[in-house]
């Protein structure tokens, strides 16, 4: 039976609390990909890129269509990814259950690099997606818009529900603009973010 974790509980000590956290879970899921895929990348790099990036041949290798959430370009793109799990992670496993969390950041981080794959596919000779990007901004659109000063501001404005989710994703695509820059997949970032956003204000994850 899963269970909601609780780092403030009394009967968990610093090793309990690092074992149980879904958060240091999946930085260590991060770094056991990454070294995997140094080796492979030493053998060969198309070979690597084959095997852990998300492409246009996803039918062809399905199982890249997860383990291109867990892997890494570079060691930059892998510590950026990190510090801001542990920003936003250790705050939205404190409201659910472990086996809930990795089922949502893995699920968000599919269907956001499905898209990013599936936009570029439409717009030009298509792209490989690598990385727990996607997956991230779900985590932070959860935490952005479930939370009580969230519904505070959202109660104030006269605002249809409909009118409500056309302003999440209008914040999506502001904080996908923030992080713009030359081989971002921006795509990635909005569809997570938003996927984040609806779920959050769905309360999906709080138990």
């Amino acid at each position: 039976m899963s269970h909601r974790y609780d780092p403030q509980s009394p009967e968990r000590d610093s090793a309990g609390w690092l074992a149980g956290s879904p958060t240091v879970q999946t930085l260590a899921v991060f770094l056991v990909v990454f070294a995997v895929q140094s080796v492979v990348g030493l053998v060969s790099r198309s070979l690597a890129l084959g095997l852990f990036a998300l492409g246009p041949s996803v039918s062809a290798r399905p199982w890249t269509l997860l383990v291109s959430v867990y892997a890494h370009a570079s060691v930059g793109h892998l510590v950026s990814n990190a510090v801001v799990l542990v920003l936003v992670g250790l705050a939205v496993e404190r409201v659910t259950t472990t086996v809930r969390f990795h089922l949502f950041f893995a699920s968000v981080g599919m269907l956001a690099g499905l898209a990013q794959v599936a936009v570029a596919g439409v717009l030009g000779p298509g792209a490989v997606v690598l990385g727990a990007s996607g997956a991230v901004f779900g985590l932070l659109g959860y935490l952005l818009a479930g939370n009580p000063v969230t519904d505070a501001v959202l109660g104030r404005l006269p605002l249809s529900p409909r009118a409500r989710v056309a302003l999440l994703l209008a914040l999506a695509g502001v904080v996908t603009l923030f992080t713009a820059s030359p081989g971002v997949a921006l795509v990635a970032h909005f569809v997570g973010f938003a996927l984040g956003a609806v779920a959050g204000r769905a309360r999906l994850l709080n138990v």
